[in-house]
């Protein structure tokens, strides 16, 4: 059958010959399908609100530090508190061979940065330019601490985009600025712009990064660090390494080889696999929700035209009658089948992708890492596609049921 104009005005024709009860069927193509759409579009926007949340961290890599002990051993009584040292870091990376980068850190909290008149409250880093492994630092102006940094123990510092907000004037310079924390002057050589919610090391929007060797001395620090910060070597698994972190620190401190309690360990792997498998959840139950709502529209598309090929039984037998073939009967009631799935579809397509833009605006106005509500290219043109496949699924039933129609049985039934 060639579709021409007068095959698409037959169509229509057919189509609004009861405008109500379209109209009700098409909502129901139209609801399933926006349905479909704007799930999919919240859930890739709930999968880049958790992704945020992870920003920079590396997913193969854990941190140690110590606890209060939980038994006695050795001489030592139960709730000794102990530290890490320095030490601690060759030991690891020569005993654990699964170890890629491993690198100590110090915090001091509650510490305040101040340039002229202006204040800012900051947690003040200690680390070594290997931290960029572990949390990926998103550098804006200036650069992060560098190896000689560390050699020449140098007073520089990178601070925090929050920190740089409260300090300095929106788009002036910072770097070669000299801001002061504890009494000591620290050059500025760096924006760190990342903002990551894990609050494993503090924000970075609010820290003074410093080389560890400054830190080392300017606060007496000794052979003392807070924590250890470790990446896994490809194919490599955190969990694998647990056990044999835990040993070397256990035996290095006297620490009671079954203490669950005194030495803590974070696998962050652990936490980004269960996200992964939360949001693969969520994902298969967009699909299974949306896939249901339209499948019922679908169903009564089929309602709809298997009432209209009934009472169309005498215009089908006279069209049978004057040499029609059966092809010709499945064509016509397919394409109007079509039709109504595809109108219906695109506009609750459309619809969607409007609801799922103005959601994007609103929840990005003032968000410094953008989530993207809106479905990709090709699962429009996929959804566009599942559309046509239910159209000409819902129009089989009638359109045989039609063929069926004998001339004969059109006269009489007429």
């Amino acid at each position: 059958m060639r579709m021409d104009l007068d095959t698409w005005e037959e169509i229509f024709i057919t189509i609004t010959r009861n405008k109500t009860r379209s109209l009700l069927t098409a909502f129901g193509v139209f609801w399933g399908i926006f349905m479909l759409v704007a799930l999919m579009g919240g859930g890739n926007g709930l999968k880049g609100f958790m992704v945020s949340n992870f920003e920079g961290f590396a997913s193969n890599s854990c941190f140690v530090w110590p606890q209060r002990t939980g038994k006695a051993y050795k001489g030592f009584r139960k709730g000794r508190w102990w530290n890490l040292e320095i030490d601690d870091v060759e030991r690891l990376r020569r005993n654990v061979p699964g170890i890629d980068v491993i690198t100590p850190t110090v915090n001091y909290w509650g510490k305040t940065a101040v340039l002229d008149d202006k204040k800012s409250t900051c947690i003040i880093k200690g680390l070594y330019p290997s931290y960029d492994a572990i949390e990926k630092q998103r550098i804006d102006r200036g650069r992060f601490i560098n190896d000689i940094d560390i050699h020449e123990a140098r007073k520089v510092c990178v601070i925090g985009s929050r920190i740089y907000e409260e300090l300095f004037r929106k788009g002036e310079d910072p770097l070669g600025r000299y801001i002061r924390v504890d009494g000591v002057y620290y050059r500025v050589i760096g924006v760190n712009v990342s903002e990551g919610n894990i609050q494993i090391n503090g924000e970075a929007s609010e820290s003074v990064v410093i080389p560890y060797t400054t830190m080392q001395q300017t606060y007496n620090l000794g052979r003392y660090i807070d924590m250890v910060c470790i990446t896994a070597k490809p194919g490599v698994k955190v969990v694998d390494l647990q056990s044999e972190i835990e040993t070397v620190v256990k035996r290095t401190h006297l620490i009671a080889p079954d203490d669950k309690q005194g030495v803590m360990f974070l696998n962050t792997e652990a936490m980004f696999s269960m996200v992964d498998n939360l949001l693969n959840g969520i994902n298969w139950l967009v699909i299974i929700v949306g896939i249901g709502t339209l499948l019922a529209g679908a169903i009564g598309v089929s309602n709809i035209m298997m009432v209209t090929v009934k009472e169309r039984t005498t215009e089908i037998g006279i069209r049978r009658a004057i040499g029609a073939h059966p092809r010709d009967i499945l064509q016509q009631v397919l394409s109007e089948s079509m039709a109504l799935t595809a109108i219906a579809g695109l506009a609750g397509v459309s619809f969607a992708v409007l609801v799922l833009q103005a959601v994007e605006i609103m929840v990005n106005a003032d968000a410094a890492n953008p989530v993207i509500f809106q479905i990709g290219f090709w699962t429009a043109i996929g959804a566009t596609f599942l559309l046509l496949t239910l159209g000409m699924l819902a129009g089989l039933a009638p359109a045989f049921r039609a063929m069926a129609i004998k001339p004969i049985e059109a006269i009489r039934d007429e």
